[in-house]
């Protein structure tokens, strides 16, 4: 290939891989200066301009003018040992004043003498340099765009394609990179199929040096606030606040939501014209149950609320600073309002932030004739 040839190729890789022309064009400088210095056993500084409109490529070694040769020096370290210390510039790359004014008379301490030294030979080895810095820099520039697409995807809901699987994780293509989906983060007891679309929750996005690190989940409770936001409209416009979301995945989610317009029904517009909202979501959710439970700043009501399915439940508040509360339902709900292995009171208290405390009338009446 030669210089124009080069250059041409070079205008098209960057353009389609939209690198800049002079990161490229720098690097290979660098590259062929390390390239010369091995291949040539040179000592002193060197220097490769590439001419980005003809591709020439020319190699100049230069001196740096100083008053007295610097050799380095020693000093002792804070452990009491003498170190050499190296000097500013390699010894064999400078130049005393007196032999630099003989060959421009006017140059002064600190500035340059510059030669060109580039061998007849040298475009086989820029040619393998150039290939190994192209190489180098598309793989930088994809991660670098891969980066710029999902660097601010975490906390997001994305649709994929399960590409692949091994003992831990599957393997979710996302169209540039592909999503590490843990099996340990799947909704419990759901089964899926390679090649089928899946929704995932992107937990993290890190840059590592293989390229973005990209991890999913299905279980977190920001997959389900995610569907809510993407089936219920009026939670994007603003009309309906999506509160708090709290889950146990595969059992059951609490999902507070209110309206800003007292003309409609969070509830009502959560669950849909005959359930179709509410059923896409749990349709998602492999038959996760979902409790919708409207919030309020009065914490009595917004406790007895989160409960749900339990009902006609009385709350009092017992020590607002420490957030404890006292709920009572009648015999026939307490097991609805604490749930099974205790996960509905759980959740209600995650859901609140309140330490609550179920019992029912009979538990209350027999506490009273006691006392």
């Amino acid at each position: 290939m030669n210089a124009k040839e080069f250059i041409k190729a070079l205008d098209h890789i960057t353009e389609e891989k939209h690198i800049s022309k002079e990161v490229v064009l720098s690097a290979m400088e660098n590259a062929l200066a390390s390239a010369y210095k091995k291949n040539f056993n040179s000592k002193t500084n060197v220097k490769v301009k590439i001419n980005e409109d003809t591709g020439d490529i020319k190699v100049y070694t230069y001196y740096v003018v100083v008053d007295d040769y610097d050799e380095g020096h020693e000093e002792v370290g804070e452990d009491g040992n003498t170190v050499k210390v190296p000097p500013e510039i390699n010894i064999d790359a400078q130049i005393l004043l007196e032999d630099a004014k003989e060959m421009v008379p006017d140059i002064k301490v600190g500035e340059t003498i510059e030669q060109e030294v580039t061998p007849q030979d040298f475009g086989r080895l820029a040619a393998g340099a150039a290939k190994q810095v192209l190489t180098q820099k598309i793989r930088e520039a994809e991660k670098a765009v891969i980066m710029e697409e999902f660097h601010d995807k975490a906390g997001e809901m994305m649709l994929g394609l399960l590409a692949m699987e091994d003992a831990k994780n599957y393997y979710v293509d996302l169209g540039k990179s592909r999503g590490i989906l843990p099996k340990s983060e799947m909704i419990p007891g759901e089964v899926v199929k390679m090649g089928t679309s899946i929704k995932v929750y992107i937990t993290k996005v890190e840059e590592t040096t293989k390229g973005p690190l990209i991890l999913c989940s299905r279980k977190h409770y920001g997959f389900v606030r995610r569907l809510f936001e993407t089936e219920i409209p009026e939670l994007a416009d603003g009309t309906i606040v999506l509160y708090s979301v709290v889950r146990e995945p595969g059992v059951r989610s609490k999902v507070a939501v209110y309206s800003t317009d007292p003309h409609v029904d969070a509830i009502g517009s959560c669950i849909g014209a005959n359930g179709s909202r509410i059923g896409n979501i749990l349709k998602e959710l492999n038959g996760e149950k979902v409790d919708l439970v409207l919030y309020s700043e009065d914490k009595e009501e917004f406790i007895a609320n989160a409960l749900s399915p339990a009902k006609n439940v009385t709350v009092n508040i017992l020590d607002p600073m420490k957030k404890e509360a006292l709920a009572i339902v009648s015999d026939d709900n307490l097991s609805l309002a604490i749930g099974k292995k205790h996960s509905n009171i759980k959740l209600a208290s995650k859901l609140t932030k309140y330490h609550i405390e179920v019992k029912s009338l009979s538990q209350i009446n027999e506490e009273g004739n006691r006392e």
